[in-house]
């Protein structure tokens, strides 16, 4: 058990579980994400700990899979003592009955928690996500959407969002009854608002949707979490503003000073499987890189052509030149998105550690919240560190490893909303922490 333990998350995919590492790093508490299940020695080796997660990719999985997933981590997590479990879900919270079920991590996660109370965090004002009166909203450039109109997210490749009303969408997912509290409540006294959540909790809804509508509601939700997770642990679910809500109750948000990002010493690697229109345009302004763009079907499916990119890529990074592969230029989506999808993302892992054998890197940036997931999983780590901040919602992390090749790496994972236009140039030339 870790006596100082706090809060144990699992991130449903790794560039979401690297963001609620940097969140939880930043507001001062000692963290380590692994990426997997961790072993006693493992745990042994992290030391003390007030924060602890679990990167997986339960995001990309139908439910008999995150149930094998899920219910070891639940089992840890209840032998850990943490008051707080945290499912950490992506900010949009695009899911579907079939795959990535949010109803479905809670129902197998929830009984080794023990508390009736199951709180849902909606929204994340530091990534333009709100929560108000239950329906969650997101920012696209400049302008503001309601998810199921989002120009993205509501054709989502794998999991589009027709519903904004996350009571609606979650009850798609077996959670029938979602009670909420709505932002306006916030403004009552203490007391009446314990008063409200109580008087929820009473009638054993199956979760608690707490809205999220700007930055100051975050210590209010962090403070109805905390108080009834010191009575018997219990489970959260949402986007990281879970743990900045706890952190913000804590009043612990800026005890760690930004790290500034040094250029990078050698070249670096972009690995881009997002299909997403802002990493096309962040690769459209990444200027300084060889750009290759890869055959998304042929990467899926032809393991010679696999190993003949691979080494193509390997050859160039010995040579010093920056490298950028990606699958897409232009933000379109594979056909037949459900099966093509994680073969893709499947295959970026692959071609990546072959990448990495052929030429050990100290800098790595992986773009798409699957090829993310299945990128990290194909190399030979057990562990992330938060490093510093590149942009809202992107770390950069340090590799732990057993190979040396590979301990130490600076990596970065992003999602496919993440990041500004010059992400990939900033990861190169390096900036000043955010």
């Amino acid at each position: 058990m870790q006596k100082d333990l706090k809060i144990a998350y699992y991130g449903d995919d790794f560039t979401g579980a690297t963001d609620t590492l940097a969140t939880a790093a930043r507001a001062g508490l000692r963290t380590l994400l692994f990426l997997g299940l961790p072993g006693t020695g493992q745990l042994e080796r992290a030391g003390p700990l007030d924060c602890l997660g679990i990167a997986g990719a339960a995001r990309a999985m139908a439910p008999a899979e995150m149930q094998a997933e899920l219910e070891p981590v639940g089992q840890l997590f209840a032998q850990l003592g943490a008051p707080v479990t945290h499912y950490k879900t992506c900010s949009t919270f695009d899911s579907a009955p079939h795959v990535g079920s949010i109803g479905a991590a809670i129902r197998i996660l929830q009984p080794h928690a023990g508390n009736a109370f199951v709180p849902i965090v909606g929204g994340q004002p530091n990534l333009r996500r709100y929560c108000v009166f239950g329906n969650l909203f997101a920012g696209a450039g400049p302008a503001m959407y309601r998810i199921d109109r989002h120009p993205t997210m509501r054709r989502h490749p794998v999991t589009p969002m027709p519903e904004a009303d996350l009571r609606l969408h979650l009850a798609q997912q077996g959670l029938a009854q979602v009670a909420s509290i709505d932002y306006p409540d916030y403004a009552q006294p203490a007391g009446m608002l314990d008063l409200q959540l109580s008087g929820v909790i009473a009638q054993q809804p199956d979760a608690v949707l707490l809205d999220i509508a700007h930055t100051d509601h975050l210590a209010t939700v962090g403070r109805l979490i905390w108080n009834q997770a010191r009575r018997q642990p219990l489970l959260a679910a949402g986007p990281s503003s879970v743990v900045q809500a706890l952190a913000a109750h804590w009043q612990s948000e800026a005890t760690v000073a930004p790290n500034p990002i040094a250029p990078a010493d050698g070249p670096v690697l972009v690995l881009a499987g997002s299909l997403s229109p802002v990493t096309a345009r962040q690769i459209a302004a990444a200027s300084s890189y060889e750009q290759l763009l890869l055959d998304a079907a042929r990467l899926a499916h032809d393991d010679d052509y696999r190993l003949r990119m691979a080494q193509h890529i390997a050859g160039r990074l010995a040579q010093g030149m920056d490298m950028l592969a990606c699958t897409s230029r232009e933000g379109h989506a594979v056909a037949d998105a459900t099966t093509d999808a994680r073969a893709l993302a499947l295959a970026c892992g692959d071609l990546l550690a072959q990448i990495l054998k052929l030429a050990p890197l100290k800098r790595l940036g992986i773009a798409g919240g699957d090829t993310s997931s299945h990128a990290v999983q194909a190399l030979d780590a057990w562990g992330l560190s938060y490093q510093a901040q590149l942009a809202p919602g992107v770390a950069l992390c340090r590799l732990h490893s057993d190979d040396p090749t590979l301990d130490g790496l600076e990596i970065m994972l992003k999602g496919g909303q993440m990041g500004g236009e010059m992400l990939f140039e900033e990861l190169r030339a390096g900036q000043k922490a955010v």
